[in-house]
């Protein structure tokens, strides 16, 4: 299961990890955000100790979605050392997502 991030601990889970950080942003309305929970959620397995893979719901918590200018849901954020590396928006197949957290390994 997808780590839950919100605005409370942003700052400590994803700009300051030691690992590359992969954040979906989303929201419970939205039905593309549903058809990409479930590879957010297989991920976040599979990269268990090597990567941190969570989502944001954008609803609760505004601030970085604000922040990181998101303005279309499901947004994918890569992080690495505190900085964007990656930007996925919309639906893609978990491949996309899989080598955009492998090209920060």
């Amino acid at each position: 299961m997808a780590l839950e991030i919100t605005d409370a601990n942003f700052e400590e889970t994803v700009l300051n990890s030691d690992k590359p950080v992969m954040v979906d942003f989303w929201a419970a309305w939205c039905g593309p955000c549903r058809m990409v929970g479930p590879i957010i959620d297989e991920l976040s397995n599979e990269y268990d100790g090597k990567a941190v893979v969570g989502k944001i719901d954008v609803d609760a918590n505004q601030e970085f979605a604000a922040k990181y200018g998101v303005r279309n849901i499901p947004t994918v954020l890569v992080f690495k050392n505190g900085e964007i590396v990656d930007r996925q928006v919309g639906v893609a197949q978990k491949s996309v997502y899989a080598e955009a957290i492998d090209k920060q390994l």
